[in-house]
């Protein structure tokens, strides 16, 4: 939990409550926030697709040496703690490399930290204990805004809180480094979704439109939330300027995540997953409609818990549903999927960018931004939908020890 909290509530997600002091301090504006972000955005759609790959490099670079897990999130979470650092230094020209290369780094720390613990709960015969784990990006959110609203209230600088963001990731790497020691977990880092093949439906495949279909209509869960949780304290300024309560909209989106990666492995995994993830892209539609037509405290605060608790939990079915129709193949296909939803994150702040600057005011913009995020969600719902009478399910085991991708 600590590790992931570091990487993705720390390293990927920090820049969101820290946009606004960056934009009132001057040293940045919307549309190059955008551009940042999806640098961010792009590095983890990089580090992703390296994990997937990562067994294929090292076998053609066959003079380097395998490398093992713990090194891998060792190696991320120093990474993570340097660049985050490096953000509290006012050279704008090398910000977005600095932001492409946290991305790079959450991944890796994300991917590997996964397998890792899954090995080791799978060694202790209590595999289903893993969805814990995957509460601490939340909790790394929730403690990233809070930490904010803070620095808010005492006048601190954006700089002042890229430093204070480093050093906790510092003291976060410090106190999860002994815990990440080999221990029979073999070369290569156990990439989430090879050691799990024998979990696996056993019958025939399914086809590549099949496949490619729940690519996209994932891909549409990384383009539908990410506006949100790039631009909330941002948009929540514009809407309630002067309220005490801004910050704290963003560690509820935080403790959303934390209840739903509980939530999800508590649900028995027996039933068609496309159902499950039809509601939970309905479920962040709706927490984005909350704050659209609602822009006031309660639907801030509605919309913020109801876009975190299915963000998990989204990857969670999804990536079992990968499992359920390319057993064979599981890794290559999460890297597809995981790839796809990176596009979609990558896509999602260049838009904003573009409709802020061809609209009259900051809310006008804002808001059309937020009616395609929804838009994008519920078509990627009617989707699941639309292939879970295509494609029935015919038989279903359970698979709860898979982990997630995000």
């Amino acid at each position: 939990m600590l590790s992931l909290a570091t990487a993705m509530g720390i390293g990927r997600f920090a820049f969101t409550p820290l946009l606004p002091m960056m934009l009132s301090d001057g040293v940045i504006d919307l549309p190059s926030a955008s551009w940042l972000a999806s640098a961010n955005y792009f590095g983890y759609l990089v580090g992703a697709l390296l994990c997937t790959f990562q067994p294929w490099i090292w076998k053609r670079l066959h003079f380097l040496p395998a490398v093992a897990a713990s090194a891998w999130v060792r190696s991320g979470l120093v990474a993570t703690t340097l660049l985050t650092l490096g953000m509290a230094v006012h050279l704008p020209a090398a910000w977005p490399l600095l932001r492409f290369a946290a991305g790079v780094a959450s991944a890796l720390v994300f991917v590997y930290t996964s397998g890792w613990c899954l090995a080791q709960l799978a060694r202790l015969g209590a595999p289903t204990l893993g969805g814990v784990m995957y509460a601490g990006p939340g909790a790394g959110i929730a403690l990233s805004g809070l930490f904010a609203s803070a620095m808010v209230a005492l006048q601190w600088t954006a700089a002042a809180g890229w430093l204070i963001f480093g050093l906790l990731a510092a003291l976060l790497t410090a106190v999860v480094w002994r815990t990440f020691q080999e221990r029979g977990e073999g070369q290569g880092g156990s990439v989430p979704g090879a050691p799990l093949a024998s979990a696996a439906s056993s019958h025939a495949p399914a086809g590549r439109q099949q496949m490619l279909l729940l690519a996209l209509a994932y891909g549409l869960a990384g383009f539908g939330y990410i506006i949100t949780a790039t631009f909330l304290p941002v948009i929540a300024r514009e809407a309630m300027p002067g309220s005490v309560w801004i910050d704290f909209f963003w560690p509820i989106f935080g403790g959303g995540v934390v209840a739903g990666a509980l939530l999800a492995t508590r649900i028995p995994a027996t039933g068609d997953f496309r159902y499950l993830l039809a509601g939970c892209y309905g479920v962040q539609a709706m927490g984005i409609a909350a704050s659209v037509f609602s822009p006031n405290l309660a639907g801030f605060a509605v919309g913020s818990l109801l876009l975190g608790i299915p963000f998990t939990a989204i990857t969670f079915f999804a990536m079992q549903e990968v499992r359920r129709l390319r057993p064979a193949a599981a890794a290559s296909y999460m890297g597809l999927l995981t790839a796809m939803y990176g596009i979609g994150q990558i896509a999602g702040p260049p838009l904003v960018a573009l409709l802020l600057r061809h609209s009259r005011t900051l809310g006008e913009g804002f808001t059309l931004s937020l009616e395609i995020a929804a838009g994008t969600l519920l078509a990627g719902a009617l989707m699941y939908l639309w292939m879970a009478r295509a494609y029935p399910v015919a038989s279903r085991k359970r698979r709860a020890d898979l982990p997630p991708v995000l």
